[in-house]
């Protein structure tokens, strides 16, 4: 006779629902009451009382939303060409990141480096994510001047930081296999590293690379404010002389670009994963 025939074989077979242990519901219960008790006490200071007035003014809120719907493209080539250098910018400030990454990234993976070279170059990977591009930006205008090559390696800089973070957790999670197997064979350290790990990690790495050269075309926008090249200049000069219909035009252009790389870079990540 079969299960099928046999209800009470059926049901013997199904295990029963796991229960979790009362350690996990303490930890689920100060977790999730610890985040709620954030967000109280967060409610004043970040002004959260204050959203009533989104609601009010709303005759100048129309206005303003008037002259965004006719976007003035007087000088849309101008626009398309500032668009283009924050692109360059983000491109070069993306291609020197990970040069910069791919030894930190390296040195920070635990199984890979000893722990002496570990913690230093994690430590040196948090200031270089923890320090704003705008800060880092304002630094090398002050270095080597106004420009893209502030912006440029304003993103370098704050990018490698991220980016060596995320390629040593990558190293840190190959199987292990394909390096011993290098090894067994009496290679080096340098090739357990060339064909034992790299080739694991590469595709994710040029996934994580790709990534961030979307989040730095918008970043360079916003570096273009303090004076490193790119159309953010074009963007703030607008904003100041309350020009927003080129405001409106501006921001057209950069959602396009930003839309069109990002279409971009899903399809290259696509082939690699």
């Amino acid at each position: 006779m079969t299960n099928a025939a046999n209800p009470a074989a059926t049901s013997s077979a199904v295990p029963p629902p796991p229960k979790r242990s009362l350690g996990d519901i303490l930890f689920d219960v100060i977790l999730w009451g610890g985040i709620a008790t954030l967000l109280i006490l967060s409610f004043a200071p970040a002004n959260m009382y204050n959203i009533p007035r989104l609601f009010v003014g709303s005759e100048q809120m129309s206005e303003f939303a008037a002259d965004f719907t006719q976007p003035d493209w007087s000088n849309w080539k101008t626009y398309v060409e500032q668009m283009w250098l924050t692109i360059q910018i983000a491109l070069w400030g993306t291609f020197l990141a990970v040069i910069i990454a791919v030894p930190l990234g390296l040195a920070a993976a635990r199984n890979i480096a000893p722990w002496w070279v570990v913690q230093p170059v994690r430590r040196v990977l948090d200031v270089l994510r923890s320090i704003p591009d705008l800060v880092m930006g304002t630094l090398f205008i002050v270095a080597v001047g106004l420009g893209p090559l502030a912006g440029v390696l304003a993103l370098a800089l704050n990018t490698g930081g991220v980016l060596g973070k995320l390629f040593s957790e990558a190293v840190e999670s190959i199987d292990k296999a394909p390096v011993e197997g290098v090894r067994a064979t009496g290679g080096a350290p340098l090739h357990e590293i060339v064909w034992g790990v790299i080739p694991q990690v590469a595709p994710l790495w040029t996934s994580f690379a790709l990534y961030r050269f979307e989040s730095n075309s918008r970043a360079a926008t916003v570096l273009g404010l303090i004076g490193a090249g790119g159309i953010g200049q074009l963007l703030f000069q607008s904003l100041q002389g309350f020009e927003h219909r080129q405001v409106a035009a501006i921001a057209i252009v950069i959602v396009v670009a930003v839309a069109a790389i990002d279409l971009l870079s899903q399809t290259i990540r696509k082939r690699l994963l």
